[in-house]
């Protein structure tokens, strides 16, 4: 859908024309699965796949919430506090919205529209792209005065308090400061960051959707959320750390023994491992070195695979074809994993041969075709100028 098919469905939708327009970025992490909780290093990127928002004031003093995507929608005054109502998409507009009343800042009646092109349930943040897209807004609509370090945080909050899901800051994050043709380098514990360049020359960013539903991720997830606070516990008889990732692999093979649960210390050496590949892909894309880069992605996805165990059938068929295509720099699964996408750096010129050939190697095996795009690494959440 275009913005001008956007803006003709806002004024069919609410009578009136729209008066400001927003995008807010999908993200993929390029590498660091796993380490958000747990201290450490995240390298995402935000990419051209995305929310767009159009707003306009009404008479009415009323917040609609309408999206292209999903029949429901939904219509509120304008309150003290809101609460989530079921499971549907408006909760995410709807956390903000109260986060802002919350907060004592002045709203009025909006009629709001959203279009978004990212796969729901892919892994691709399609929620943090609605709620720092909305935060992002509201912000500049109302001159309510956040940073944009706030809105994230913010976001995030919504999406733990509000929503009820536990997860980290890396989505938000990579949404509202991503920048084109640059992965974050983001720390989790202290939120500082640093924009390394990921120039992919000649090369596309491939994300291959499994199609999977991600019925375990949420479960299994907060499973490896308790294991990895086991292995903390362990580790801290000796060892004066905060976080897991406080640590590298040299000193984790000299106190691994204190973790006595086998499982437990495949779960630790996966997350200490990766923090350091992340070190490691910074340099090599500093270095505009990509052939390393893409060494680090297959060493990644093989901890996830084996030490880590959150991929699955469908995500190792992606790597596992990917490994054969000359064409190709480096594959891994990203996100929470059961499901889920994988990413792939492959010759621009070579894609549509990849994809083909891709979808040809995972039917054959998984019984069904992924969704296979090109992106890019773009800009994070921005207002949307005529």
């Amino acid at each position: 859908m275009t913005i001008d098919q956007l803006k003709q469905q806002f004024e069919i939708l609410f009578n009136q024309q729209a008066l400001e327009g927003y995008f807010c970025p999908g993200r993929v992490n390029l590498i660091g699965e796993h380490i958000d909780y747990n201290g450490g290093l995240v390298m995402p990127c935000a990419i051209n796949f995305g929310t767009w928002m159009l707003l306009a004031p009404n008479e009415d003093n009323v917040f609609r919430f309408r999206s292209v995507n999903f029949e429901e929608f939904y219509e509120t005054g304008v309150q003290t506090a809101y609460q989530k109502t079921g499971r549907e998409w408006y909760n995410y507009p709807l956390g903000v919205l109260h986060h802002f009343v919350s907060d004592n800042k002045t709203v009025k009646g909006l009629d709001v529209l959203y279009y978004g092109n990212v796969p729901i349930g892919s892994g691709l943040s399609s929620s943090a792209s609605i709620e720092i897209a909305t935060a992002y807004a509201f912000n500049q609509y109302f001159k309510s005065g956040y940073s944009k370090l706030e809105l994230v945080k913010m976001a995030k909050s919504v999406e733990n308090n509000f929503i009820g899901l536990s997860s980290g800051i890396m989505d938000q994050f990579a949404v509202a400061f991503g920048e084109e043709h640059k992965a974050l380098m983001l720390n989790c514990d202290t939120l500082e960051y640093e924009a390394v360049d990921a120039n992919l020359a000649d090369n596309v960013l491939a994300i291959i959707n499994t199609n999977k539903p991600r019925k375990l991720a949420e479960s299994k997830y907060n499973e490896r959320v308790q294991e990895c606070q086991q292995a903390l516990e362990a580790l801290q008889q000796e060892l004066k750390i905060a976080n897991l990732c406080d640590i590298d692999t040299d000193t984790f093979k000299q106190y691994e023994h204190l973790i006595t649960n086998k499982v437990v210390q495949k779960r630790a050496r996966h997350v200490i491992a990766e923090n350091d590949r992340v070190k490691l892909a910074a340099k090599a894309l500093a270095q505009h070195n990509l052939a390393e880069f893409g060494r680090l992605m297959y060493a990644s996805h093989h901890s996830l695979q084996h030490d880590y165990e959150v991929s699955g059938a469908e995500l190792d068929a992606v790597v596992e074809y990917s490994l054969t295509d000359t064409n190709v720099v480096g594959a891994r699964m990203t996100g929470a994993g059961f499901g889920g996408c994988a990413i792939a750096i492959v010759k621009a010129d070579a894609f549509e041969d990849y994809r083909e050939k891709v979808i040809n190697y995972y039917t054959g095996k998984i019984g069904y075709a992924p969704s296979v795009y090109a992106t890019t690494i773009s800009d994070g959440v921005h207002e949307l100028i005529d």
